[in-house]
């Protein structure tokens, strides 16, 4: 079978779900107000308030959620066949991230641009309120360290694509004053911008002396280095190290100087990527060998893993905290909200299905990719490689040569995961600042005092554990209760769109049935993984897991019932433009 028959139908569901369901929750649901004052021109405040045209807020929006979540979960999914992981994404897409996405901009929009966690506190208490923002907490606190991993492993795996991301930064800066100082355009600039980035790459690609390679720097793979660590390693600290210092930057500068600038870059490059895909794909006409269903997978089951395993690409909690945290404050018109948040998850779904299509055409026989995703623990570890190389080979298909694509496309995950890193320490910054705020802590409240707290425990949790992959394992560690808390998130904001919508009178199963279905899985998955997997009194215990775990189980089984009692009691906090 083709792969193009799986884009086909792929593109064929996602048009379909934007152009009618997505309205109907528009029209029906939402009832998005043309008319009505965003928070953005109410609080406008050229930092975090910012009036924004629709499509810089969509690549904003979707590079901020996209990062290399919607890659490496679908890439390691097809450990159970491709035919699980294609229903999921294009199913949970249309139906459940949608749906999500889209709510938690509109629910925030209409409060003040308040994050998903402090309107807990409208609808289902203030005890709510402390336990959600914890979860969030530790949610992004965990997203900072996965990321960051990941980008510290790519640019050590790729290093002809270092100067290319480098690059990109004063670019960005260069624009955003363009932009909002001279009132200028930024589609012209940003595709100058990529082009240079591009360039820069494929330069990389042949002259070895403009690839940064840290490792080679430090002696190559068995030198011993400071403190008798091994050249990786030591490359490892190094670029944790200034992905630190600049996410600490990024992360308090304006919206417009960095963030809203490089997003909207990285948006041309997620249409350069997936046009290079696609097309290359249309060129190729690569046979899928990778199974419908694997016989042979039998350690783990994909009954309810798959559904933690793609997280982002389905429906990603996470999402949920940049709409409410970032989107929510730049939103133009409200009927923007409709093509920032639901096309922005589309776009998500897009990726991870070119992510499922890369891998499962990559081996030249099935046997081979049997090899490679020989169990779950060999395909966690192999997917995302796997997936740029399949990539590549994609590309490679309109006459890129192998390394180019491979370093291009390398480009792009770092990029988008680098957006996702430094959106989510600002984010930690924001829910660290209403914690202080909270519990009177004035000092956390300060922008500097809170990014501190984000970026140091950040960078000690992605550093400290030990782990199968040596020194600085904490990415790799967290990525199973990653993606559970992930979606535990996700249905937990769910649950409250959809009180949000009883109140109101609306009909709210379009949320709740999403909701039911993901707090089923994602819990059935959580239980088990911390009380049979992770706990001290199991074989192969995990104290970082069990403990992130057991707190985060604690918390949601708290709300939950704190959101029942709240609803049999016929709770009527007021909610900010409720009708």
């Amino acid at each position: 079978m083709s792969g193009i028959w799986l884009a086909l139908i792929g593109g064929i569901i996602f048009f379909l779900g934007y152009k009618y369901y997505s309205k109907f929750i528009a029209e029906k649901i939402y009832r998005l107000d043309p008319n009505y004052t965003t928070p953005a021109h109410q609080y406008k405040d050229g930092v975090d308030f910012v009036p924004t045209n629709k499509f810089v807020l969509w690549g904003h929006h979707f590079t901020s959620v996209a990062g290399a979540a919607p890659i490496v979960g679908p890439a390691i999914a097809v450990y159970w066949g491709w035919l699980p992981a294609l229903v999921w994404v294009l199913l949970g897409t249309v139906f459940a991230a949608g749906v999500h996405d889209f709510g938690t901009l509109v629910l925030s929009v209409r409060n003040k641009g308040q994050s998903i966690g402090t309107l807990a506190n409208k609808l289902i208490g203030q005890r709510a309120k402390i336990l959600f923002l914890f979860i969030i907490l530790l949610l992004v606190l965990m997203v900072n360290a996965v990321f960051a991993w990941v980008i510290a492993n790519l640019f050590i795996s790729f290093p002809a694509s270092v100067l290319s991301v480098f690059i990109q930064i004063p670019l960005a800066i260069w624009i955003g004053y363009s932009v909002y100082k001279r009132k200028g355009s930024m589609l012209l600039p940003s595709i100058v911008a990529l082009a240079v980035m591009y360039l820069a790459a494929i330069v990389a690609s042949y002259v070895p002396a403009l690839q940064i390679d840290l490792v080679r720097y430090f002696g190559g793979e068995g030198a011993t280095t400071l403190f008798g660590m091994n050249a990786t390693s030591m490359a490892f600290l190094v670029w944790i190290v200034v992905l630190m210092v600049y996410v600490y930057i990024a992360s308090t500068l304006p919206v417009w100087k960095l963030l809203q600038p490089r997003d909207y870059i990285n948006s041309h490059q997620l249409i350069v990527g997936l046009g290079l895909l696609y097309l290359g794909l249309l060129f190729t006409n690569p046979e899928i060998t990778a199974p419908v269903t694997n016989s042979q997978a039998n350690d783990v089951s994909w009954f309810p893993l798959l559904f933690i395993t793609i997280a982002c690409g389905a429906i990603s909690g996470f999402h949920g905290l940049v709409s409410s945290g970032t989107s929510s404050k730049q939103l133009d018109k409200e009927t923007d909200a409709r093509f920032v948040g639901y096309l922005g998850s589309v776009g998500e779904g897009a990726l991870a299905l070119v992510a499922i299509i890369a891998v499962v055409t990559f081996f030249p026989t099935s046997g081979e990719f049997l090899d490679t995703y020989s169990g779950f623990a060999a395909a966690s570890g192999a997917g995302l490689g796997v997936f740029i190389q399949g990539a590549g080979q994609l590309a490679a298909g309109l006459g890129i040569p192998a390394g180019v694509a491979a370093t291009i496309v390398s480009v792009i995950v770092v990029s988008f995961a680098a957006t996702t890193l430094d959106s989510s320490v600002r984010l930690m910054r924001y829910i660290i600042a209403e914690l202080g705020t909270e519990y009177n802590i004035k000092p956390i409240t300060k922008t500097h005092v809170a990014t501190t707290i984000a970026v140091a425990s950040s960078a000690a949790l992605t550093l400290i554990p030990e782990g199968p992959n040596g020194f600085g394992s904490g990415g790799y560690l967290l990525w199973p209760l990653f993606g559970t808390s992930n979606q535990l998130l996700a249905g937990i904001s769910l649950l409250l769109i959809s009180i949000w919508l009883k109140r109101l009178g609306r009909n709210y199963l379009p949320t709740i049935i999403p909701m039911v279905f993901l707090m089923f899985m994602t819990l059935w998955a959580m239980v088990t993984q911390v009380f049979t997997q992770w706990a001290p009194w199991t074989e192969g215990s995990d104290w970082l897991l069990f403990t992130f775990g057991a707190i985060i189980l604690i918390f949601t089984f708290w709300i939950l019932l704190t959101a029942f009692s709240a609803i049999a009691k016929g709770k009527k906090d007021r909610i900010e433009r409720s009708a």
